[in-house]
C-alpha cells in the first residue's frame, strides 16, 4: 500500500485536473492489492432542457412535480439528455429519473422536497437488507443506466417532517423548536414522534424499523419514511458535486447497482437524525467514491450486502470499492462495514481519509443469523481525531444500538457453524494515526467462527485504553503504537 500512497502524490495534481470533469479516475487503481475493472461513467447525451421551459417556477412555494416529470419524460422521448435546474428553489414532490439522463442542478438552486406525504406512495423495496414496504423515495430510479446528479447545488428531503428525535440527543432550546411542530411525545418524555401513527408504529416494532405488519400502512405512512436517494439495479451512475441533506432517513442508498462514482459531494444530516446514514453502498459492485464530505447522524460511509434469510437468497455480494480523499465529521461510524452482509462483501480499498469526531473510526459489526463472508478490505492513511468510542472495532454481538452504547460483553456459548455464521477475515491496516479514543482497538468476535488475519502496520493510537482482542486468530501488529509504546 505504500506504492500505492506514493503513487497517488506523484499523480495527484493530474488527478485533480483529469477528474474536475468527471472522465477520469484512472490514478485511483495505481496499486491498488486487488484487481478490479475499470468503472464505467454514464454516457450522456449532448442535449439540455430547463426546467423553466415545463412551467417550473423556482420561487420556494410552487410545486414543481409535474415540471420534473414533463421534463424528463421529453428527454427521455429524445433519448436522453441534461436537466438543467438553475438558480431558484424549487418545491417538488419525487422525481424518477430515467435511462441517460443527467439532473444538473445549479450551484445556486435548492431543490427542496415537499412533506406532503400524499406525494410519496407505499411501495415494495429494499432496507436494512430486508425485502419490505416503505415510501417512494424523493429521487429515485430502478432499472434505468446512464443517471447523474450534478451541478453543485443543495437537495434537501425536509427530514425533520419524517423522522422521530431523542430527547438526550438535542439541547433544550432544538427540543423547543421540535415541540413547536406538534407531534407526540412518548409518556416517558424520551422521544418526539411526527404523529400518531409514527408512535403506534414505533411501539410495535421496538429499536427496529420494522413495525407488526397488521397495521394499517395508511396509519403509519411516517413510519415508512423513505431514503433521500433510491438507486435500485442501476448501471453506470454518476453524482457529482451536490449536497445532499436532511434526509428522512437514509441519505443516498445505490441498492444492486454497477458501476458508480461519487464525487465531491456533501453529505449533511442533523447530528440526532434517527437512521441518518451518510451513503450505504449495498450489494453494489465496482464502486469509487471519492473527494466527499459527511457530517451526518448515524453511520458516514457504511458498506451492506442484505440481511440474514433475504440478503442469503439475493445471495449478492458488495465488491471492488475504492474509497478516497473522504472526511466524516459527526456519525456513528467513519466507514463502516454492515451489520447487513449476508450477502458477503469484499475488495474494498480505503485510503487517505480524516475521520473527526466520529463515534467510532472504522467500525465492521454483524451477529449470529446475518451469514456472509467479509473479506480484504485494506485501509490505509487514516486519520482519526477525538473519537468517541473505538478507533477500530469488530462487534459480532452486534444489537442494533450505537456503539457509544454498545455492551462488550458477548456471550461465550459455542454454535454450530452454518450458513447463519457471519464470518471476517483478511483485514489489512497501514498508516493508521488516531489521536484520541477512548479504545484503540477493540475486537469482539465469535468463539466458533473467530475474526481472522488482522494485519496493523505502521499504526499509531493515543487512547484511554489499548488493544483488546477477543475470539481473533492470526492477528499481527508490525510498528503499532499505542500511547507512545510499541506492542
Amino acid at each position: 500500500m505504500k506504492a500505492r500512497i506514493i503513487a497517488l502524490l506523484l499523480t495527484g495534481i493530474a488527478l485533480a485536473v483529469s477528474c474536475k470533469g468527471g472522465n477520469d479516475l484512472d490514478a485511483l487503481y495505481i496499486g491498488l492489492p486487488f484487481d478490479m475493472p475499470r468503472v464505467e461513467l454514464p454516457s450522456i447525451p449532448n442535449r439540455a432542457v430547463i426546467l423553466t421551459d415545463f412551467g417550473g417556477v423556482g420561487d420556494g412555494v410552487a410545486l414543481n412535480t409535474a415540471a420534473f416529470a414533463d421534463a424528463i419524460a421529453s428527454l427521455e422521448k429524445q433519448g436522453g439528455g441534461k436537466l438543467i435546474v438553475p438558480a431558484g428553489i424549487w418545491r417538488t414532490g419525487p422525481i424518477e429519473l430515467k435511462s441517460h439522463i443527467e439532473l444538473n442542478v445549479d450551484k445556486d438552486a435548492v431543490v427542496v422536497f415537499d412533506p406532503d406525504q400524499d406525494l410519496y406512495p407505499i411501495i415494495d423495496t429494499n432496507f436494512e437488507g430486508l425485502d419490505v414496504r416503505r415510501c417512494l423515495s424523493p429521487i429515485n430510479a430502478t432499472g434505468a443506466h446512464d443517471i447523474a446528479i450534478t451541478g453543485g447545488g443543495i437537495i434537501d428531503g425536509s427530514g425533520e417532517f419524517w423522522r422521530e428525535v431523542k430527547r438526550r440527543k438535542v439541547s433544550d432550546d432544538q427540543w423547543k423548536e421540535i415541540l413547536k411542530r406538534g407531534g407526540i411525545v412518548s409518556e416517558d418524555g424520551k422521544n418526539w414522534f411526527p404523529d400518531e401513527g409514527y408512535a403506534k408504529a414505533r411501539a410495535t416494532a421496538g429499536s427496529l424499523n420494522y413495525p407488526d405488519p397488521s397495521l394499517d400502512e395508511l396509519e403509519i405512512k411516517t413510519f415508512l419514511r423513505p431514503v433521500l436517494v433510491s438507486f435500485r439495479e442501476c448501471d453506470r451512475v454518476l453524482l457529482q458535486d451536490c449536497t445532499f441533506q436532511n434526509s428522512p432517513c437514509w441519505n443516498i442508498h445505490p441498492l444492486w447497482c454497477k458501476d458508480v462514482v461519487v464525487k465531491d459531494v456533501t453529505v449533511r444530516n442533523p447530528h440526532y437524525s434517527a437512521n441518518g446514514d451518510g451513503i450505504d453502498i449495498d450489494a453494489c459492485e465496482n464502486v469509487i467514491l471519492v473527494g466527499s464530505s459527511f457530517d451526518v447522524g448515524d453511520d458516514a460511509i457504511c458498506i451492506k450486502s442484505g440481511k440474514d434469510a433475504d440478503g442469503r437468497r439475493h445471495a449478492r455480494k458488495c465488491r471492488n470499492l475504492i474509497i478516497a480523499d473522504c472526511t466524516v465529521y459527526h456519525g456513528h461510524g467513519g466507514f463502516v462495514v454492515g451489520s447487513e452482509m449476508s450477502g458477503g462483501v469484499e475488495n474494498i480499498c480505503v485510503t487517505d481519509c480524516r475521520f473527526i469526531g466520529t463515534d467510532v473510526g472504522l467500525r465492521f459489526k454483524s451477529t449470529r443469523g446475518r451469514g456472509g463472508l467479509v473479506k480484504d478490505i485494506w485501509c490505509d492513511h487514516i486519520y482519526m481525531k477525538d473519537i468517541v468510542t473505538y478507533g477500530i472495532v469488530f462487534n459480532l454481538y452486534y444489537a442494533g444500538v450505537a456503539a457509544t452504547e454498545m455492551s462488550k460483553d458477548g456471550d461465550a456459548d459455542i454454535q454450530p457453524v452454518d450458513e447463519t455464521t457471519p464470518e471476517f477475515r483478511d483485514f489489512h491496516f497501514s498508516d493508521i494515526l488516531c489521536a484520541g479514543a477512548d479504545q484503540a482497538v477493540f475486537v469482539n468476535g465469535l468463539p466458533e467462527l473467530p475474526v481472522r488475519n488482522l494485519a496493523f502496520e505502521d499504526c499509531q493510537f493515543a487512547a484511554d485504553k489499548g488493544v483488546e482482542c477477543h475470539y481473533c486468530e492470526n492477528t499481527i501488529f508490525d510498528n503499532v503504537i499505542v500511547n507512545g509504546e510499541k506492542l
